[in-house]
């Protein structure tokens, strides 16, 4: 009997919270600031005039040509039968895309040099004639500051062409004192 006396107690007291005493003032404090407060909008400039350009085309480069977008020595020759070996097995570096690699030094085993590339946090030897990234790579040149890559990509028209790529060495950035 002595707990249900509390417990009605205790319900009393949580509900006289729930009054709305305070929320009269809180209503009138409202209607004061919405009284006094003033909204400045400043008014919207006039709109520019679109003027269209007119294309003169007569005797001008067609725009859309998809040639446009490739440098002089990757301009698609069509028949030159420039395509990738799809049938070949892949080597295991053709499975990373370029931008996920680093090159992060160099290491020389007689006269050839081989270049340090770091996919995650394992280092890879490659040298020249070696086969990388995922747009048909294959190094051209090894040096002690880059590796120099030419993809097969196929270009807007779909005819295949080569990009050169290249992957500079990175600089160390831990403090050697």
């Amino acid at each position: 009997m002595k707990s249900l006396s509390a417990a009605a107690l205790c319900c009393v007291l949580f509900l006289s919270g729930c009054g709305d005493r305070d929320e009269q003032e809180v209503r009138q404090w409202m209607k004061e600031v919405d009284a006094t407060t003033r909204v400045a909008v400043k008014p919207l400039s006039e709109p520019k005039t679109f003027v269209p350009f007119a294309y003169a085309s007569a005797g001008q480069p067609d725009p859309f040509n998809p040639n446009k977008l490739l440098s002089e020595g990757e301009r698609a020759r069509p028949g030159t039968g420039l395509a990738p070996d799809t049938g070949r097995r892949k080597e295991f570096l053709e499975g990373f895309p370029l931008d996920t690699m680093k090159m992060v030094g160099t290491l020389q085993k007689g006269s050839a040099i081989f270049a340090l590339l770091q996919i995650d946090r394992a280092v890879y030897q490659v040298r020249a004639g070696q086969r990388l990234g995922q747009n048909y790579g294959r190094i051209t040149a090894v040096t002690d500051s880059a590796v120099n890559v030419t993809e097969t990509v196929q270009d807007a028209s779909g005819e295949w062409v080569e990009r050169a790529a290249k992957l500079e060495l990175q600089e160390s950035k831990e403090n050697t004192q």
